[in-house]
């Protein structure tokens, strides 16, 4: 192996063109050695020049495959915060009908309680006015006893007066 095998040789594009110029030199002053060595250097940068280029295209299909995994957890995300989502606003929506109907059946409650509070009132009231009619009726009635009985009295006299015998 001479020397110049052993060094390292350049790849990509660089060591193409090195590769180009030592094949074109070795052909120029006769030298095979070089010229297959430009070969070899060229064929060899070729091919790292199309690994690199498949590599790089390996990435970017796994690049792409990693953003497509990525959009469907996303999506998956976005349907279960969407869910969660629906189902708070089920339970809100439920807990408001539950609080309109408790306070409907209070402000029910509280129409009933006033409805026979405002009952037993009237009904108290009447029987205060039926109490108060029936306390001057008998009042009304003594009286006309009273005088009943004064006139019954005086008629008494009246007829012992006139008939003082019978007395």
């Amino acid at each position: 192996m001479t020397e110049a095998e052993e060094e390292k040789t350049t790849g990509g594009l660089v060591g193409k063109i090195a590769g180009k110029a030592k094949e074109t030199a070795g052909e120029l002053i006769d030298n095979d050695d070089l010229a297959r060595e430009g070969r070899l250097q060229q064929a060899q940068s070729e091919s790292e020049l199309a690994a690199n280029q498949r590599n790089a295209e390996a990435q970017q299909r796994d690049a792409e495959a990693q953003l497509e995994e990525e959009k469907v957890e996303t999506r998956a995300e976005v349907e279960e915060l969407r869910a969660e989502v629906e189902a708070e606003q089920e339970k809100l929506a439920a807990e408001s009908e539950q609080s309109r109907e408790e306070q409907q059946a209070e402000a029910k409650a509280r129409e009933e309680a006033a409805a026979a509070d405002a009952k037993r009132r009237a009904e108290e009231g009447s029987a205060d006015a039926q109490e108060h009619q029936a306390d001057r009726e008998q009042q009304a009635e003594r009286e006309l006893a009273a005088k009943l009985e004064q006139e019954a009295k005086r008629a008494e006299a009246k007829a012992d007066a006139i008939d003082p015998e019978e007395g």
